[in-house]
């Protein structure tokens, strides 16, 4: 496939949206004839069926939905281009593509991302969530700026980037008001709490490990996560008491309905990774010096 045809791929971006031909054909003021055609002469340029049926409706097959992320920011693309054309503003938004792992408390790398929207030329920010070996290969091939990180890159990684210390926060332990009244005598109470915690291979589960252990406690884990979101939604509905930076404990406590049950002495640490030595991406260099004055380093 050599070139894409642009109106094939608009009729197949709009079944995969409306997911018949005969709802695409209405949205497009075709006939359904027209857009099966043109459908199959795109499937015969790919080499692939693009489509399943699935009752009375389509679905998209594998590679299907390959094709389909790129046709929506294809054709996002050309929708902003007619905004901007239609409101005269010759100033095109700087893209801004951000890898965030997921053991990345979400308020973290909101409070860490808001100042790039804050600059005085306008920032589209493209999130995306995975582990480090995931969004390391996404910075290798240019899909990313940055990623921000809970551990430096490793040592003997064969991407070309570099650290750039974010900051740190104490990490203190929260719970439901009906599960927290049960541990007045913190952290000894720990002993056999449930317990809601990072997957295993987290640096910030391994630094929570060894403090339990000083402590001479060992909680009852009721369940592990690589998304520190749905850690919090476990904690929230009195599942067990889960551990959160202290420098987000308000909103923690707000958003979640829990409360704050203690303090341990180990900090988490922030990191941005970027191919560049020196920051000279407007944005990135936004977060690196707004994430400094939020989480200091000791």
């Amino acid at each position: 496939m050599r070139h894409v045809n642009y109106t094939h791929l608009l009729y197949f971006w709009n079944v995969a949206r409306e997911g018949s031909i005969a709802q695409a054909a209405e949205v497009l003021h075709l006939a359904p004839q027209t857009i099966s055609g043109q459908l199959k002469s795109l499937e015969r340029a790919v080499g692939e069926s693009l489509f399943k049926r699935e009752g009375r409706g389509l679905v998209l097959t594998e590679m299907g939905r390959f094709v389909n992320q790129y046709a929506e920011e294809i054709f996002q693309l050309g929708s902003e281009l007619s905004q901007q054309i239609r409101s005269k503003q010759a100033l095109m938004p700087t893209v801004l593509q951000v890898g965030v792992l997921m053991s990345i408390p979400k308020l973290v790398a909101l409070h860490m991302m808001e100042p790039a929207l804050e600059l005085p030329d306008p920032v589209r920010i493209v999130c995306r969530e995975g582990d480090l070996d995931l969004l390391l290969a996404e910075l290798a091939l240019h899909r990313l700026d940055l990623i921000i990180s809970d551990r430096p890159l490793p040592s003997g990684s064969h991407v070309k980037a570099f650290n750039h210390p974010l900051g740190e926060s104490e990490v203190s332990f929260f719970a439901h008001r009906r599960v927290i009244k049960q541990y007045p005598n913190f952290p000894a109470d720990l002993d056999g709490a449930p317990m809601l915690l990072p997957i295993a291979n987290n640096t910030l589960r391994r630094n929570l490990d060894d403090w339990f252990e000083r402590q001479a406690v060992t909680p009852r884990t009721v369940a592990e996560f690589d998304d520190s979101a749905l850690m919090k939604s476990f904690g929230e509905a009195g599942h067990g008491v889960f551990p959160a930076p202290t420098a987000i404990a308000d909103e923690v406590c707000a958003m979640y309905d829990v409360q704050l049950l203690g303090h341990a002495d180990i900090s988490e640490r922030y990191f941005a990774i970027s191919p560049e030595r020196r920051v000279t991406h407007p944005a990135v260099r936004a977060i690196s010096e707004s994430a400094r004055q939020i989480l200091p380093l000791s």
